[in-house]
C-alpha cells in the first residue's frame, strides 16, 4: 500500500507536495481548494511592519514563465495574528510563515513576535526575494549574513525554521552550509531568479520596479539543478521549488535528493495544480510498487 506522508525535521505532513509562499497570499482561498492534496502552507511573505510593495504593473508574463515584482506587499505582524493565524489554528495541514526582515535582529523580533501564536506551524526565512530593495538577496548571497538571520530566528522559537535560498549565487552548497550550521532544520531551493521584460512601444521595462522574479517551467532545469546540489552540501531536508506544473517535474526533484516540493506559479494556470500533482506522485509510487515518497531512489552523490 503507497502512503504519501513525509517528514520535514520534526514536522510531520500527510504529503510531499506544499503550496510555495506568494501564491496563495494568506490562504483564504484555500477552502475552496481540493485541500486533501496539500502537506503544508507557506504563507506570503510578511514583514514585522505594514508594507505598500511596488507600484503596479507588477506581473508579466514571459515565455513559460512570469515575472513578479509585488515587493512583499503585506498587513504586518499584528494583522497576521489578527486576521489569518486564527482561520489555520482550525485547518488540517500546517501553515508555516514565510519572513522578512531588513536586518538578523528585525528576523529574529518577527520570529518572537508570532512564535507561539496558535495556527502558525513554523517559519521559512525568505533571504532570498529579489524585490525589495533592502534585505532580501543581500542576506541571501553572504554566507555569513545568511548564517546570521537564520541564528537570530532560531534563538527566537522553538518551531520549525526553513530557509529559502537564492539561485542568485556562485555556490549555492556554500550558503546552504552555513544556514545549516547556523540551526535551520530545512532548506527551500529555490527562490525566483532576477529577471526584465521590455514594453518596445513604451521603450521601457514592463514592471514598475524595472525587474522582477522569474518563475515557472522556464526555471525548472535550473532550480533542479540547483536543488540537487543544496541537497548533496547538506544534512537537513530540501524543498525543492521551482517551475513544478506536472507530477513528472516534481519527481524530478524528488529524485535529486529533495524530501518534498512547494507549487507555486502553476496554480495560477491550473488551480488543480497541486492535486493534480499530488495524485500523480501517489500512481507512479504505486506502479513502480514503491511504499512511500521516502522510498523513491535519490540522486546525491557526494563529491
Amino acid at each position: 500500500m503507497t502512503g504519501m506522508a513525509v517528514t520535514i525535521g520534526d514536522l510531520k505532513l500527510r504529503g510531499p507536495v506544499l503550496a510555495a509562499s506568494g501564491t496563495f497570499g494568506y490562504g483564504t482561498e484555500v477552502p475552496l481548494l481540493e485541500r486533501r492534496a496539500l502537506g503544508a502552507m507557506v504563507s506570503k511573505g510578511i514583514f514585522l511592519r505594514p508594507r505598500r510593495g511596488t507600484a503596479p504593473p507588477r506581473i508579466v508574463e514571459t515565455p513559460s514563465g512570469m515575472l513578479n515584482a509585488i515587493g512583499l506587499q503585506g498587513p504586518g505582524a499584528d494583522a497576521l495574528i489578527r486576521d489569518y493565524a486564527p482561520l489555520w489554528a482550525d485547518w488540517d495541514f500546517p501553515v508555516l510563515v514565510n519572513i522578512n526582515g531588513e536586518s538578523a535582529s528585525e528576523y529574529g523580533e518577527l520570529a518572537a513576535r508570532l512564535d507561539g501564536v496558535p495556527g502558525i506551524s513554523g517559519f521559512e526565512i525568505n533571504i532570498s526575494c529579489p524585490n525589495v530593495e533592502q534585505g532580501g538577496l543581500y542576506f541571501g548571497n553572504d554566507p555569513r549574513a545568511a548564517a546570521a538571520v537564520t541564528e537570530a530566528v532560531r534563538k527566537r522559537t522553538t518551531l520549525p525554521v526553513w530557509v529559502k535560498l537564492t539561485p542568485m549565487v556562485s555556490d549555492i552548497g556554500v550558503i546552504a552550509r552555513a544556514v545549516e550550521s547556523a540551526g535551520a532544520d530545512a532548506l527551500c531551493a529555490i527562490n525566483t531568479l532576477v529577471g526584465m521584460s521590455i514594453d518596445l512601444n513604451a521603450g521601457r521595462p514592463r514592471l514598475s520596479f524595472r525587474t522582477g522574479g522569474l518563475s515557472g517551467p522556464a526555471i525548472r532545469p535550473l532550480a533542479v539543478y540547483l536543488a540537487h546540489q543544496a541537497a548533496r552540501a547538506v544534512n537537513i531536508p530540501v524543498i525543492g521549488i521551482g517551475g513544478i506544473a506536472r507530477a513528472e517535474d516534481a519527481l524530478e526533484f524528488l529524485v535529486a535528493g529533495c524530501a518534498a516540493v512547494q507549487v507555486g506559479t502553476a496554480t495560477f494556470v491550473n488551480p488543480r495544480a497541486i492535486a493534480d500533482v499530488h495524485d500523480g506522485i501517489a500512481a507512479y509510487l504505486k506502479a513502480k510498487g514503491l511504499g512511500s515518497p521516502a522510498d523513491l531512489p535519490r540522486h546525491l552523490p557526494k563529491d
